[in-house]
């Protein structure tokens, strides 16, 4: 299952009483302030949630599956990188493999 943005604005308007789009608004803006932040490479740390970083992958080179004999270049490059914070891991190392990936795994093939 996933959690769209739309599914917390309802969500959160129905448990607080607030318009949706007060709520849309809000998370929007929360959002984009982060977006903003992580775009100047600043990090965004959210207690009890987790961290935001920009990091710089390094150059390196990598295989065309197509055509492994080829080399591809691939250039350094700024990503982001999330790090969850102590509460969030604990709570998902309760997961089991199954509930993690949503539906079971498919059975081996003999």
């Amino acid at each position: 299952m996933t959690l769209t943005k739309r599914d917390l604005v309802v969500r959160i308007s129905n448990e607080t009483g607030l318009v949706q789009q007060q709520v849309l608004d809000v998370i929007q803006k929360t959002l984009d302030y982060i977006a903003d932040a992580l775009a100047k490479g600043d990090k965004v740390e959210l207690r009890n949630f987790g961290v935001f970083e920009v990091k710089v992958r390094k150059a390196r080179v990598g295989r065309n599956p197509n055509a492994p004999e080829k080399d591809v270049p691939i250039p350094q490059r700024a990503v982001v990188k999330f790090k969850a914070g102590k509460e969030m891991r604990a709570d998902v190392l309760q997961l089991s493999p199954k509930d993690a990936a949503g539906t079971p795994p498919p059975a081996p093939m003999a």
